[in-house]
């Protein structure tokens, strides 16, 4: 044998020796992990849970910047994406065993010139592992183990699991994963449904998921389209004809994509999120593994109303912008006042900003982030508009004092039986604020709404009725700790009260609050099985505690749910990424019993008389509802606006306030009344004329069979003459503070009872008068000459009984 051929011959068998050496290292993972048989089975791409509505509406994902990706089968994808994915990328597809020798070949010899040599199944053990270097030489090793998994895959998978697997695994550009998101984004369509020319588009993306994004290069991704068509013509998936026609047509897009700022519910969602992970704490994967929530693919099934949903943001983008407007009128905030005091506020806010962190990093001094705080630079900041964004130039330090000076609001509709929540909305918007104002984390001061509860449990308790005579005057609960904190809206006089709840009288509810004591009503607010603990402070009659919207809502919901409270949920089930069901969710025995059924229907007579005369007048009748309950509640100075109601199928509540408390409308437009209840009104118009919800506006609540009288809205708002004029949502507006009052020690109430006290010695008057003038005695010519005119002063306002107005 010649010494040439013999060079030859070791040359070759050493490089066949190492190559088998290498391809045997990288099967052991050497150069890097390889997925095993069990993985191989059962890969673990990146998967993104999803979100749905009770309807099975798809909300929004979660998920990692590379795991946007919904899984879908083989037989739910167009047979033109799959045609035109095997003609475009892998001619030989159904003839090779995971590598097209006659491909790579070419590949090698022309050096990739006419195209790759990759088939799908190897495009596919590129996306399992992840890999794609730069470096020529690890690059080598990479192709390697690919030929491996390619040739494992074709192993233990059939072509069509190889096609799924392919076109769930591959980036579509945009951060977009999978054909199912893909479709979805694109062309607002699921993949069994894409057209030729859609199908044609999608797969031409994949060679250069950049370069052919038809929304950054249309021209680029309509040529690469054609392209792919034509490779349908040639491997006679299409006819010649078809591909002439299909050409002709331009890109219609119908680009959306969700992301964590879009979608139904996105306040919602972010709450969601912390309640898989704890529901789902002490379960496990396929793998042993904790679930985790952005990459294992689960099915989140909520009981969220998308229609429902979409009315309550349509609600509170109808009012907001309009109450912002008033407050940007205002001249403390025109003029920067408002800020006087509250420097320390703003400084906060400046060094808690991504801007300062930046700075900081980069290590600038806190004087030279100071100053580029008040340096003027365009920027975006929220706006009402259709964006919900404009361009300006502003200081960063007021872009701070812009965004704080926005008013927020809170809204959430629930099932009262069921405690099925329906919407949601935690804010203004999402994109801008994250923080949500419904979840039980965010408290604040609830005002008159806590009202009801007060007279709930002096029905229950205490024998008293709506009939019962209570005195509108300020009380005494010891060591000169009085409630209200002033008299100048106490009449003095004796009401109904139905009549006293109706009219958010304070004076007449810390009488009630006298005859239940204030330890006895904080341990009525925890049998109602709320989180929050109340102190027993005399000035919780007039809603002076911090409750969140979640705990009122849960508090309400005795007053429809017939005396029973029940806690609102939103999760029916979770699956895993096979559609296994991992958890259900079994909330009945959320609701406990309260008070009987029979004070619940009370209660729900006498708050009718709120939405029909009250403080918020008419607003059932403008709603042609049959039957209604609400309160409404201001707090002090208008910091926060509350309305709380309720029909028999369905109880919602709004909320309207900004972050910093001393930032509020210094006007009536600032009250529950005017603020609050308009975003409720406007939510519940928008469900009754939807009757594909199936809420009825002729729905009564059920009376109880064993009421022995008959209580209607005429029999609880009896003696118009006796109602005071309207008050509670003005001059009667505000709580006092919790500090203000007297602890009670044990579950007895510790003071003297109630009795006019002293206010100014020298003069005589007492703290329970308003005027020199003291009330006329019921029943006498004075009393109703007064009465009369009291009586024509409230048909003025509020029209007579069934007549709509604008209050």
């Amino acid at each position: 044998m010649k010494r040439s051929v013999k060079v030859f011959w070791i040359i070759f068998f050493s490089g066949f020796a190492f190559f088998l050496l290498v391809i045997m290292l990288a099967n052991f993972g050497v150069f890097g992990k390889m997925p095993s048989l069990k993985e191989l089975e059962n890969p673990s791409i990146l998967q993104s849970s999803e979100v749905y509505a009770e309807d099975g509406t798809l909300m929004g994902k979660y998920y990692r910047e590379r795991g946007n990706r919904s899984v879908v089968e083989y037989r739910d994808i167009s047979k033109h994406v799959i045609d035109a994915l095997v003609a475009t990328e892998d001619e030989r597809f159904y003839d090779h065993s995971g590598i097209d020798v006659q491909s790579t070949l070419r590949a090698v010899v022309l050096l990739g010139r006419e195209g790759g040599g990759s088939t799908i199944s190897q495009q596919l053990a590129k996306a399992l592992l992840d890999q794609g270097s730069r470096n020529k030489p690890w690059r080598v090793i990479e192709k390697l183990k690919e030929y491996i998994i390619a040739v494992r895959l074709e192993r233990n998978f059939t072509k069509e699991e190889i096609i799924a697997l392919y076109l769930n695994a591959v980036p579509y550009g945009d951060n977009i994963y999978g054909i199912r998101n893909a479709a979805r984004t694109f062309f607002q369509t699921e993949p069994d449904r894409l057209k030729p020319e859609e199908a044609a588009m999608l797969v031409g993306i994949l060679k250069a998921n950049y370069l052919y994004n038809p929304r950054r290069n249309p021209k680029a991704a309509l040529d690469r389209r054609n392209t792919v068509i034509n490779q349908m013509a040639k491997n006679n998936k299409i006819t010649e004809g078809e591909a002439s026609r299909l050409k002709t047509l331009p890109i219609k897009l119908n680009y959306h994509k969700l992301d964590q700022n879009t979608g139904y519910a996105p306040y919602f969602r972010e709450i969601l999120k912390d309640e898989v992970r704890e529901a789902l704490k002490d379960l496990t994967n396929q793998n042993g593994d904790p679930y985790n929530i952005y990459d294992d693919g689960l099915k989140i099934y909520t009981t969220i109303n998308p229609r429902m949903q979409e009315y309550a943001e349509e609600a509170v983008s109808q009012q907001m912008p309009s109450l912002q407007k008033t407050l940007d009128r205002q001249a403390n905030i025109k003029n920067g006042k408002v800020w006087k005091g509250f420097e320390n506020v703003l400084d906060a806010a400046m060094k808690n900003s991504d801007r300062w962190a930046a700075m900081k990093d980069e290590g600038f001094s806190d004087k030279e982030i100071k100053l580029s705080f008040h340096k003027k630079t365009p920027m975006k900041v929220f706006a009402w508009n259709k964006d919900r964004e404009k361009d300006t130039v502003m200081t960063p330090y007021d872009s701070i004092k812009y965004h704080r000076q926005m008013l927020q609001s809170s809204f959430m509709a629930m099932d009262p039986v069921t405690g099925e929540v329906k919407a949601w909305v935690g804010g203004i918007d999402f994109k801008t604020y994250k923080y949500d104002h419904v979840n039980l984390k965010t408290k604040r001061q609830v005002g008159s709404t806590i009202k009801p509860l007060l007279y709930a449990q002096a029905i229950e308790e205490r024998g008293m009725d709506p009939q019962s005579a209570v005195i509108d005057q300020q009380q005494d609960f010891g060591s000169d700790r009085l409630v209200p904190a002033t008299s100048k809206t106490c009449t003095g006089r004796t009401v109904t009260m139905s009549n006293a709840l109706a009219w958010s009288r304070n004076c007449a509810t810390a009488y009630i609050m006298k005859q239940v004591g204030p330890a006895q009503f904080a341990a009525f607010m925890e049998r109602i099985n709320i989180p929050t603990k109340l102190e027993a402070h005399p000035a919780n009659a007039l809603g002076a505690m911090d409750l969140s919207m979640f705990e009122m809502m849960w508090s309400y919901s005795i007053f429809p749910g017939r005396g029973f409270s029940t806690r609102p949920y939103f999760i029916s089930r979770i699956e895993d990424r096979n559609g296994n069901v991992i958890r259900r969710f079994d909330y009945s025995a959320n609701r406990k019993e309260v008070m009987s059924e029979i004070t619940a229907y009370k209660m729900i007579k006498m708050m009718e008389g709120v939405v029909t005369q009250g403080t918020a007048g008419s607003l059932m009748y403008r709603l042609g509802a049959t039957e209604m309950g609400g309160k409404t509640g201001t707090t002090n100075d208008n910091a926060d606006a509350w309305f709380m109601g309720f029909v028999p199928q369905l109880l919602a509540g709004s909320w309207i306030g900004a972050d910093d408390r001393f930032i509020r409308i210094e006007n009536s437009q600032g009250y529950g009344g005017t603020a609050a209840r308009p975003i409720w009104e406007a939510f519940f118009k928008k469900i009754y004329a939807d009757k594909s919800l199936a809420i009825d506006q002729k729905a009564i609540f059920v009376k109880p069979a064993d009421l022995e009288n008959e209580i209607n809205s005429a029999d609880i708002m009896n003696d118009l003459s006796n109602i005071p004029p309207p008050g509670a949502e003005g001059d009667d507006v505000g709580v006092g503070g919790a500090s203000d009052f007297e602890v009670m020690d044990g579950s007895e109430y510790i003071g003297p009872e109630s009795k006019p006290v002293k206010d100014d010695e020298k003069n005589g008057k007492k703290k329970s008068d308003t005027s020199d003038k003291k009330a006329p005695k019921i029943g006498t010519p004075a009393a109703k000459k007064e009465d009369e005119k009291k009586k024509g002063f409230l048909e003025k306002v509020f029209g007579k009984k069934n007549k709509e107005n604008d209050n």
